[in-house]
C-alpha cells in the first residue's frame, strides 16, 4: 500500500511550476505510431501512467528513452498491431492507440481499457467514428477489434456528446485516411489544440481544433518531429484551489487563463485574487472566511472541467455559505464526498450526481482511500487543511497524474510525506 501523509494547517506560499499535461502528452505518445521513425517530446511529465503508455509503445515494437522529461520514441520497427492486454487494462487512455493502429497497419486489437473506476465506459463513440470512416469494428469478449484492409477514407461524423477521446482517435484515424473528413460536435480542450498542431507539424492537414467541428484533410504519409507537451491545467487548477483553501499566497508557473475559463470565473465570484503573471497565473486569499460559496456544474471545456471537481468541494467546505456541485460527466465522480465526510466535511448527496456541501468545516484528519486520480489529490488538499495528521491511501492514482506532488506541496511549506510501502 502507497500512501500520503499530511500535516494539516499550514498556509501555502511560494512559487511552483506546472508540468506537462498528461492528458496531452499520452495522446503525443499514440500518436507517433503514425510517423515511422524518432519522435522527439519535451515537457512530459515523469507519472506513471506515462510510464504505461511507454511500456503499451515497447510491447508493440517501438523503443523509447526518457532522459529528464524528454521522451525519444523510435516507431520504425513496431510490427504488431495488437496493443498488450496487462497494460491496456491498467488505463483507459490506452484506447488511444486504436486510430493510430489502423491508420497505420489497417488493423487493430485493443483490450476494453480500465483506470480510474469513474463509472460506465462507453466507448460507442470511438467504434462508431472508426466504421464512418470505413473500418470494420467489433467488441468482442472485452477486445476492440478493427479492421481496413482497404484503408480508411474520409467521412462526416457527428458525435452525440463531444467525447474527448473519441475526437482524438477519429481525428488520428483522419489524418492518414483518403479525402476529407468532417468531425461535428466534437471536444474542444486543449488538448485535442495540442494534438492537432502536433500532428499537423507532422505534415497532417487539420483545421477548426479548439471548436465544434474539426476539418481533416487526409494526407499519405507523416514525418516524426520535436514537439513539446502544453503545461497541465488540471495540475494548475489543483494549486491554485488548495492555495485558496488554504488562505495562501502562490504562483503558479506556466497555468494558461485561456485553458482555465470557467474555472478563473468561479474562484472570481467566490472572491479569490486571482491574477496574470508574465508566466503563470497568481492566487492570493486573506482568509477563506472571507470566500463565499458557488454552484458548480461540470460539463466538456469550455465548462467546468470534471478533474477540478473533487478539488472545488475541498475548497467549498472551508468558505462562508453553501455550494452545489452538479457532476455531469461521470456517474461515480462524487464518490470522494464520502472520504471527505470521514473528515467531518458533512457533505450531502442528491440524485447520484449532485452535491450539497456548506461552509465552513473544521475537517479532522484521519485515514481515507483515494478513489480516483483526482479524488486523491483533492483528499490531499483536504489534508493540508484539516485538523491533525491526515493519511490518503491509494497514492498509486495519484501518481499516476501528479508528477513530484509532495516534492512541490512542501516546496510551498506544507508538511507531506510519501509512504511506499505500509505495514497491514
Amino acid at each position: 500500500m502507497e500512501r500520503f501523509l499530511i500535516e494539516g494547517g499550514v498556509r501555502l506560499e511560494g512559487e511552483v511550476k506546472v508540468s506537462g499535461a498528461k492528458n496531452a502528452a499520452l495522446k503525443l505518445i499514440a500518436a507517433s505510431l503514425m510517423a515511422p521513425g524518432r519522435t522527439t517530446l519535451h515537457n512530459v511529465p515523469r507519472i506513471s501512467d506515462v510510464g504505461t503508455m511507454r511500456a503499451v509503445l515497447d510491447g508493440l515494437g517501438a523503443s523509447s528513452d526518457f532522459s529528464g522529461h524528454t521522451l525519444e520514441l523510435d516507431t520504425a520497427d513496431v510490427d504488431s498491431y495488437t496493443a498488450p492486454y496487462e497494460l491496456v487494462r491498467q488505463m483507459r487512455a490506452s484506447i488511444i492507440v486504436l486510430g493510430p493502429l489502423v491508420a497505420r497497419f489497417g488493423e487493430a486489437e485493443v483490450s476494453a481499457p480500465g483506470g480510474c473506476n469513474l463509472g460506465l465506459r462507453k466507448f460507442n463513440y470511438h467504434l462508431d467514428g472508426l466504421r464512418a470512416l470505413g473500418a470494420e469494428v467489433d467488441l468482442d469478449h472485452g477486445f476492440i477489434r478493427a479492421s481496413a484492409p482497404n484503408g480508411l477514407h474520409g467521412a462526416e461524423v457527428y458525435f452525440e456528446y463531444p467525447s474527448v477521446g473519441a475526437t482524438e482517435n477519429v481525428m488520428m484515424a483522419a489524418t492518414l485516411a483518403q479525402g476529407t473528413t468532417i468531425i461535428d460536435n466534437c471536444a474542444r480542450e486543449p488538448e485535442i489544440v495540442d494534438l492537432a498542431e502536433f500532428l499537423n507539424a507532422m505534415g497532417a492537414s487539420i483545421a477548426g481544433a479548439g471548436t465544434g467541428r474539426i476539418v481533416v484533410e487526409g494526407v499519405e504519409e507523416l514525418s516524426p518531429v520535436e514537439y513539446s507537451v502544453v503545461p497541465d491545467r488540471i495540475e494548475a487548477g489543483t494549486f491554485l484551489m488548495a492555495t485558496a483553501a488554504t488562505g495562501g499566497d502562490v504562483t503558479v508557473r506556466h497555468a494558461n487563463t485561456r485553458h482555465l475559463k470557467m474555472e478563473m470565473e468561479k474562484l472570481r465570484e467566490m472572491g479569490v485574487d486571482v491574477t496574470n503573471t508574465d508566466d503563470g497565473l497568481r492566487a492570493r486569499v486573506g482568509d477563506p472566511l472571507d470566500l463565499s460559496g458557488v454552484d458548480v456544474s461540470t460539463l466538456p471545456f469550455p465548462g467546468f472541467a470534471t478533474d477540478l471537481q473533487a478539488q472545488m468541494m475541498v475548497l467549498l467546505t472551508q468558505v462562508s455559505g453553501a455550494g452545489i456541485i452538479t457532476e455531469n460527466v461521470y456517474e461515480n465522480r462524487l464518490q470522494v464526498a464520502e472520504e471527505l465526510n470521514r473528515m467531518n466535511a458533512g457533505i450531502d448527496l442528491f440524485g447520484g450526481h449532485r452535491a450539497l456541501v456548506r461552509g465552513p468545516r473544521r475537517l479532522s484528519g484521519t485515514i481515507v482511500q483515494s478513489p480516483d486520480l483526482r479524488g486523491g489529490a483533492a483528499l490531499v488538499m483536504a489534508g493540508l487543511v484539516a485538523e491533525g495528521t491526515t493519511a490518503v491511501d491509494g497514492a498509486r492514482h495519484i501518481l499516476r497524474g501528479y508528477e513530484d506532488f509532495e516534492e512541490k506541496l512542501s516546496s510551498l511549506g506544507a508538511t507531506v510525506a510519501f509512504e511506499a510501502k505500509v505495514s497491514s
